[in-house]
């Protein structure tokens, strides 16, 4: 693999350096006075998973740099999230006023991320391994997986709200919406295919280095 091949693909030090600069910063952000521990810890560990995650296969399985941003971005989401809730985190009123809407919907960003993010994660790990050839068969799979792990999350918000009482509406964020569990697993579902769909082509670029040289 060339110089210029890799130099599409994976991140450079520099550029590691300015991720990890970023997520340690909102991280400690986040960490100081959250309006409440509990449901900041709970909200903010699926970072903290995903940072270790990355730093342990970095060298292993390096990912593209492509894959990275974006894990990043889903970081700083889950973050901000849970430094406020989010059911309190600051939005401007006239966002509100456009969508017609009194309700907080920062949460929504995050189910559809939830969504955008593992599919492009799934999508690189399927065809650098080879596990499902057919594009047509993988993207049915990626938005079934992405669907599957929407739901399994919603378990785990249920499960933890049972045991954590008084904090379940802060962790849930579900605002009176009647409907909160079936539109977070529809926006995870339309997060995914977003993903195939406007991300497709740039990832194959970036992932074709990876794959010529095995």
């Amino acid at each position: 693999m060339s110089p210029a091949a890799a130099s599409i693909a994976r991140p450079t030090q520099p550029e590691v350096t300015v991720w990890t600069l970023i997520f340690s910063a909102v991280f400690v952000w986040s960490a100081i006075e959250p309006t409440d521990r509990l449901t900041w810890f709970l909200e903010v560990f699926p970072a903290i998973l995903a940072f270790a995650v990355m730093a342990y296969t970095f060298h292993r399985f390096p990912l593209t740099r492509l894959l990275y941003g974006w894990v990043l971005a889903h970081c700083v989401v889950l973050m901000i999230g849970g430094h406020y809730t989010y059911a309190l985190v600051p939005i401007p009123d006239w966002l509100g006023a456009l969508i017609g809407t009194e309700r907080n919907n920062y949460d929504k960003i995050g189910h559809f991320m939830q969504g955008f993010v593992p599919a492009l994660a799934a999508r690189e790990i399927l065809i650098r391994l080879k596990v499902i050839p057919a594009a047509a068969w993988r993207n049915f799979f990626i938005v079934s997986f992405c669907l599957g792990f929407s739901a399994f999350y919603e378990l785990i918000e249920w499960w933890v709200a049972l045991a954590s009482g008084e904090s379940a509406e802060a962790f849930l964020g579900t605002q009176g919406y009647v409907w909160d569990t079936q539109s977070d697993m529809f926006l995870a579902m339309i997060g995914a295919i977003n993903a195939l769909i406007i991300l497709g082509r740039w990832h194959d670029r970036q992932l074709g280095c990876y794959l010529h040289r095995m």
